[in-house]
């Protein structure tokens, strides 16, 4: 299965001034022992830009990735044979068991924001397929290691659930979050051999 990285924004932080010329004139009395003081205001403004930074995959913020990283599965049929060559199996026509065997099927995720609350959900734009047959990309669960970075249910065609990050900051406007997501195959077994092939786009958003 073929997933996105996602990297979304980069930060954009800007300082601006606004000063408006005060000022103030102070004419001394008739003697020169009185003190005189004068004021001038000046008014600043300070613009933090938004942004939002999200991966799953190879990379390190800020760098922005194009890499595409592939979790692949292998099912692989099991048969309860007896010991030694040549030995005889009562076959009672019941379709051989099945394990799933995973290759890379843990991922880091990262997650930075300053723009309020971050929401993640997955994309599926067509099934897994091996030519003409195919295998709901629901049949592939993930788990975060961590509650605060929640890894958003897969769903067969299009948008899935959004599910919340937690925020580390300032009320939840700031996100900092960094966890490892597990993917795990557990769907039907049952299927024609081949190569099932699909993506799936995760996509984190604020408001």
């Amino acid at each position: 299965m073929k997933r996105s990285a996602l990297l979304l924004g980069l930060c954009c932080l800007s300082f601006s001034h606004l000063a408006q010329a005060d000022r103030e004139r102070v004419q001394g009395g008739r003697y020169s022992y009185q003190s005189l003081s004068a004021n001038a205001h000046l008014d600043f403004e300070i613009n933090i830009g938004k942004f939002l930074f999200f991966r799953v995959g190879d990379g390190s913020y800020p760098a922005v990735s194009s890499t595409v990283n592939t979790v692949d599965f292998e099912v692989q049929p099991s048969f309860s044979l007896s010991a030694g060559s040549n030995q005889s199996v009562n076959w009672g026509g019941a379709l051989p068991g099945a394990g799933v065997s995973s290759g890379t099927n843990i991922l880091p995720v990262e997650v930075r924001s300053n723009a309020g609350q971050v929401s993640i959900r997955a994309t599926a734009s067509s099934a897994l397929s091996n030519g003409a047959d195919t295998l709901p990309l629901s049949g592939i669960v993930v788990t975060s290691s961590d509650s605060a970075l929640p890894a958003p249910p897969i769903p067969d065609m299009g948008d899935g659930p959004s599910v919340n990050v937690m925020g580390t900051q300032f009320l939840n406007l700031v996100t900092v979050r960094q966890a490892d997501w597990t993917f795990s195959y557990t769907g039907d077994t049952s299927v024609p051999a081949g190569v099932y092939t699909g993506q799936i786009t995760f996509t984190a958003s604020t408001p």
